[in-house]
């Protein structure tokens, strides 16, 4: 349960859905830490928490250090006071067919997309479980349980987040712990990562459409924080779609990508290859701040009917269910007074 005197860490604060993610905590009237490589976004990440009505600190950390990051933590406790709630949400990937990456390519990628959610969990619950409470939410993917082409290194990294937040889930069940782990499973969204990622396409990276403004991802992880029991959110129709569909055909979607997953991820924009920040952040004390949102806002849908749906699913059910009694006492009544009439 988040709420004004909640201290809240979220990695990969500085840009995408991090960014609408440390924002929206901060709308609670939360503390804040943001960490991330980039000085130049975690300082406007800042300035768009404190502008929300939270309060924020800026803790520069490439996640793939595990003794950095620890040494992170105890920052913030030691400014915030205890941590109520982490949130793995930093990556680093590259797009390109599996034959054309490097292994150091490769490794990065895994170090920051896996092992920096390895190294952020052990953070918080080196924390967390002695004082038995806490909440850590993972920022997974439809990706994490159904994977595409040319993101063979993001998708190994999402399964790997699955697998790994299972086993810790039963071993704090079988410890009666009262820490909790949750993931939330996002759609393709619109966030600077495609314009920023290290590419070998000829067309310019884009999220497989239907494409989500990051705020609707932020507000999943935010009701995630207060309802932390479940094992995991699916945000946005077309996870749900995805999610199940790998369910009932994975064989057939095995096909149907291996024809249109190239072209899909592409946009008729030709790049050369660049650099991109897999290795060194773009937003760096002299670079640019890059916001939440990519550059794919006219594709982009700001509201997800799924979404509310499913987060409005125990008020829905509890209106209904008012509404249920009301209709029979009403019944009820009527029966008794035609009783009387009669």
């Amino acid at each position: 349960m988040t709420n004004a005197s909640s201290t809240v860490v979220v990695t990969g604060a500085s840009a995408g859905i991090g960014r609408a993610v440390a924002r929206a905590f901060g709308a609670t009237g939360a503390r804040v830490a943001l960490i991330a490589r980039g000085r130049a976004g975690l300082e406007a990440a800042a300035a768009d928490v404190q502008k929300a009505g939270g309060v924020a600190l800026v803790v520069p950390v490439d996640v793939a250090d595990a003794n950095e990051l620890d040494a992170a933590a105890d920052r913030i406790e030691d400014t915030f006071g205890p941590i109520d709630v982490w949130v793995n949400g930093a990556f680093a990937t590259i797009f390109a067919p599996f034959d054309q990456i490097t292994p150091e390519e490769f490794r990065r990628a895994t170090d920051v997309t896996y092992l920096g959610f390895v190294y952020g969990t052990m953070a918080a619950l080196k924390r967390m479980k002695p004082r038995n409470r806490g909440t850590i939410i993972q920022v997974g993917s439809a990706l994490g349980m159904r994977s595409i082409p040319l993101q063979s290194a993001y998708c190994g990294a999402k399964h790997a987040i699955n697998g790994f937040t299972e086993s810790l889930r039963t071993e704090l069940m079988h410890d009666h712990s009262k820490v909790n782990v949750t993931v939330v499973q996002m759609p393709g969204v619109n966030t600077p990562q495609f314009s920023w990622v290290r590419s070998k396409l000829s067309g310019h990276p884009q999220p497989v459409a239907p494409v989500y403004q990051p705020e609707i991802p932020a507000r999943a992880v935010v009701y995630a924080a207060k309802h932390p029991k479940h094992k995991q959110y699916w945000v946005g129709t077309s996870t749900v779609l995805t999610l199940i569909g790998q369910r009932m055909v994975p064989a057939l979607l095995d096909r149907y990508l291996a024809r249109t997953g190239f072209s899909s991820q592409q946009t008729d924009d030709t790049i050369d290859g660049r650099p991109g920040n897999l290795f060194e952040p773009l937003d760096g004390e002299t670079g640019t701040d890059h916001g939440a949102h990519g550059v794919f806002d006219a594709k982009a849908h700001a509201h997800s009917p799924e979404w509310w749906l499913r987060s409005h699913a125990r008020p829905l059910a509890a209106a209904a269910v008012a509404g249920s009694v009301g209709a029979a006492a009403g019944r009820t009544l009527r029966d008794r007074r035609g009783a009387r009439e009669r």
